[in-house]
């Protein structure tokens, strides 16, 4: 039995170094760096908010529409106080569809929905849209959330903080009642989203003052586990089967099998 084990014991190790031998190399991870970008004169207006005077006002409207309505009319809602004009007929109850993961289908958190829809229609570049959504979606993955106290809570609870791990809205329930013990239909996870929605409300607010002050930094929680996996399943690998930037490990775990051989495999694989 001893010999047996040292057998299979000098074995593993034999392929997992050999498995190295042949690991292609993963996609670079991106440094933090400074978007200069001068925002072009547009009907939507922007000037600079109160980012917890923000993070208030979405807390405070949840109750009329959801995350995704509570996101996008904190910020709204602010900017037709300044710019009558361009805002006096906004149409922010479109923007009620987006809860529980779009009309309650449990896809993504529709209170980054709601950060992303205000990014695009107030930044029109796609290029500096596509980093800035980016960075909001991975931060919100890995940050340990909620943390926003309202001055007036709506609901006497304080919510344990846990990391969502994922931007699909199932998931990070699910994530957030497995660590704190409550069920998804309590009114416990209801003050949590709601508290969530208005930690989302405020990052983006701080995002949009940046940009507009070109003090904006990109690239600043980039997922490195993702960079791996599209080592072999991006575009630029020889899988070719996957092009994403959220968080593969939300949904994906990795086998032994295909620890110790898929880089054998690949190395192997034809292009």
């Amino acid at each position: 039995m001893k010999v047996a084990a040292g057998v299979f014991a000098g074995s593993g190790i034999g392929l997992v170094a050999l498995s190295n031998v042949f690991k292609p190399e993963k996609t670079t991870t991106a440094e933090p760096s400074e978007i200069d970008y001068n925002v072009p004169e547009t009907n939507w207006k922007y000037s600079w908010l109160n980012p917890a005077a923000t993070a208030e006002l979405a807390y405070d409207s949840y109750s009329e529409g959801s995350c995704m309505y509570a996101t996008v009319k904190s910020i709204i809602a602010q900017l037709a106080e300044k710019f009558s004009k361009s805002y006096a007929s906004f149409p922010i109850h479109m923007f009620k569809y987006g809860h529980g993961g779009v009309g309650g289908y449990g896809s993504v958190c529709c209170a980054l929905n709601g950060a992303a829809a205000v990014i695009g229609l107030l930044i029109p570049a796609k290029d500096i849209q596509d980093k800035m959504i980016a960075d909001i979606f991975q931060w919100y993955e890995k940050e340990s959330l909620p943390r926003f106290t309202p001055d007036n809570p709506n609901y006497d609870f304080a919510p344990p903080t846990s990391v969502p791990n994922s931007v699909l809205c199932h998931a990070s329930n699910t994530n957030w009642c497995k660590d704190s013990g409550f069920k998804v239909s309590s009114n416990e996870r209801k003050e949590r989203c709601r508290r969530l929605t208005a930690d989302v409300a405020k990052k983006v607010t701080i995002a949009l003052n940046e940009i507009h002050t070109n003090e904006y930094i990109t690239n600043v929680h980039t997922d490195e586990a993702s960079n791996t996996c599209l080592a072999c399943h991006g575009k630029e690998g020889k899988v070719k089967n996957a092009s994403v930037k959220m968080s593969c490990n939300s949904c994906h775990s990795e086998s032994p099998g295909h620890h110790i051989f898929a880089d054998i495999h690949y190395e192997l694989m034809k292009e």
